[in-house]
């Protein structure tokens, strides 16, 4: 344990400096959000009371394609030099898998927070429960980030790879988009928002312990 850390940090280091380098995320991806939340209204309408009812499911829409497209894009830019690099100085590939889903779960916050001020201001969305954004946020980035790093390394073991991403990422996220949308859906607390937000912690945690687990056979399969 005293080695998985720091190599999951370093980990972690490299993916944001690389797209500190590269802007692909802030340049391309958070637009492309924002872009998508803001054709809707034309689509639909501009009636305020519509927009309202549907913004926070929307916005978790957005939230969910852009999510796992930013956590497999991340996994993806590898090279099979760069992977065999990692292996070669002895990296524990647990500590890779947790080091990439910690910078993608880093880029996921960042992405929330931006396209979820876009929502805000063309849906009118009701934040008299905001202080439940603390911890929702943080809880749907990490399930997305797991979710997208762990298909990213099932695809990269498989010739047929980028073509599974699609039906592996489709039925696995929708615990985290229920549980997402309806803990912003103005449900109060004691109505059932924490018992949303134990789904999403119970889907990060099974998420979590499959990478880890499968992070070394799929390693070798490279």
């Amino acid at each position: 344990m005293r080695r998985f850390w720091p190599q999951a940090a370093a980990i972690a280091a490299r993916d944001l400096h690389r797209e500190w380098r590269s802007g692909e995320i802030l340049w391309v991806t958070v637009p492309f959000g924002a872009i998508a939340l803001l054709l809707i209204p034309l689509a639909v309408g501009a009636d305020t009371q519509r927009l309202r009812a549907i913004g926070p499911g929307l916005f978790w829409v957005v939230v969910m394609l852009f999510g796992v497209l930013i956590a497999a894009r991340r996994t993806a830019t590898e090279t099979t030099e760069q992977r065999d690099l990692v292996a070669l100085l002895g990296v524990d590939p647990a500590a890779d898998f947790s080091g990439r889903a910690m910078a993608s779960g880093a880029f996921l916050i960042g992405f929330e927070v931006v396209v979820g001020l876009v929502a805000v201001v063309l849906y009118d969305i009701d934040l008299s429960l905001w202080p439940w954004l603390i911890v929702v946020l943080p809880v749907a980035a990490t399930g997305l980030a797991l979710l997208g790093t762990l298909t990213s390394s099932i695809a990269a073991s498989v010739q047929a790879g980028p073509a599974l991403i699609p039906f592996l990422v489709a039925p696995l996220s929708v615990p985290l988009l229920l549980g997402a949308t309806q803990a912003l859906d103005g449900i109060q607390p004691s109505g059932g928002i924490l018992a949303w937000v134990l789904l999403m912690v119970t889907v990060d945690v099974v998420l979590a312990v499959a990478g880890i687990v499968t992070a070394r056979p799929l390693q070798e399969t490279h």
